[in-house]
């Protein structure tokens, strides 16, 4: 079978977890076709990240004359679909958390998109969020009778579900992936109970080469990391006021900030106001590999965060033999149990935070141990890429029969 894979921007230093899957399903025997918005340009440090790029054909690369072109030949071939598909994007537009201009926008990428499935003789589009890469999936099959399907990760979809119109894409595909059961409750309340069986649970998974041949023996620095974007959504400003309450308490440790983002300047302007420059280091974007370093060189990962789906960072450091340190928010409590693989803290509170980090930061190698154990059996348990694949691989095929 031919399975295209859309996305809006890939590849993408934080959609591992996108290229895991599409990597697994063709060790199970598809045909994947990756098609994306944009990111040809993308400058990467991940080598599979750059054979991905190769591998990805871009429905921008031309600009509005491709994208144009590619409408007028759909409008010529399928003038009765054409004129349905465009409607619908029309009829997405209104009340949508983006004006009609967008969603016309929106359908000429899917009749580029289309073409190129065309192109690939592909048999299903699946896309990843439930934003506009959805509605195109959507306006796609409208086109073509091509089944879709999306994954939902949050939080974006759960701040503003009636804006995306996620019932309606909902009703239309032929199934919806949430990556936990956290995430399948959200999606429940916009939809009438009869589509409740469309919602399926698919994990997002590690590869075995990922977490492969960890010691157990480590050693455990005084040291912390968190992995993200500094974004308002992963909590690193309440994070460097924890530090600064440790390091006032005598606490001589590091706190590793791997990742860039919007908030990067107020995050270091208050590491500055706080003279923490010793102890607080941002490093920028950088590889899955030194991600994977930077998790195995530190004693636990921390991720405060305000906001989530299920961060793929955590199951990564749990696969690691790490503890973990967040916040009891959307599907985390369904991977991280509090004092055995790691310690959750009610979201944005500091002193909370702070004791879950004074924590880590006393625990006895052997105890760091133990929870890394527990924690390494529950993640690799739920989160293999290969199972999850299947069950993705699964739903394809029973859904493609009932068409």
């Amino acid at each position: 079978m031919r399975i295209t894979h859309f996305i809006n921007q890939y590849p993408k230093v934080s959609h591992t977890f996108i290229r895991r899957e599409i990597m697994a399903l063709e060790r199970l025997g598809f045909e994947v076709q990756r098609v994306a918005l944009r990111g040809w340009d993308e400058p990467l440090l991940d080598a599979d990240d750059i054979k991905e790029q190769d591998l990805t054909q871009y429905v921008l690369k031309d600009g509005l004359v491709g994208l144009l072109a590619a409408s007028l030949q759909v409008m010529i071939k399928h003038p009765v679909s054409f004129i349905r598909a465009l409607l619908c994007a029309v009829k997405m537009g209104i009340h949508a958390d983006r004006s009609i201009p967008y969603h016309l926008v929106y359908f000429l990428e899917a009749c580029q998109t289309f073409q190129l499935m065309q192109r690939f003789q592909s048999q299903h589009i699946h896309a990843h969020f439930g934003t506009n890469p959805s509605e195109i999936a959507m306006l796609v099959h409208v086109l073509s009778g091509i089944p879709y399907s999306f994954t939902v990760h949050g939080p974006e979809e759960f701040d503003r579900p009636q804006f995306l119109k996620l019932k309606q894409k909902i009703e239309r595909a032929k199934f919806v992936v949430a990556i936990s059961s956290f995430g399948r409750s959200q999606l429940q309340r916009w939809v009438d109970y009869q589509f409740w069986p469309k919602i399926k649970v698919v994990h997002c998974g590690l590869e075995s080469s990922f977490y492969q041949g960890i010691s157990t023996e480590s050693e455990y620095p005084n040291q912390l990391v968190c992995v993200g974007r500094l974004c308002e959504q992963k909590g690193q400003l309440l994070l460097v006021e924890a530090a600064k309450q440790l390091v006032d308490e005598g606490f001589v440790f590091k706190l590793i900030l791997a990742g860039d983002g919007e908030l990067r300047q107020p995050i270091e302007s208050l590491i500055s106001a706080n003279q923490l420059a010793n102890t607080v280091n941002i490093t920028g974007w950088i590889s899955s590999e030194q991600v994977r370093q930077y998790i195995l060189d530190s004693r636990a990962m921390v991720l405060p965060s305000f906001a989530e789906g299920l961060p793929v960072v955590i199951m990564e450091a749990m696969s690691l033999k790490r503890p973990v340190i967040s916040t009891y928010i959307a599907g985390i409590p369904e991977l991280v149990e509090p004092d055995v693989s790691g310690w959750l803290v009610p979201a944005g509170d500091v002193n909370q935070l702070v004791d879950a980090m004074r924590a880590a930061l006393t625990a006895s190698k052997e105890q760091l141990q133990t929870m890394g154990e527990s924690a390494y059996l529950k993640v690799t348990e739920r989160h293999d890429i290969d199972i999850e694949a299947k069950k993705l691989v699964d739903h394809i095929y029973k859904n493609e029969m009932l068409a």
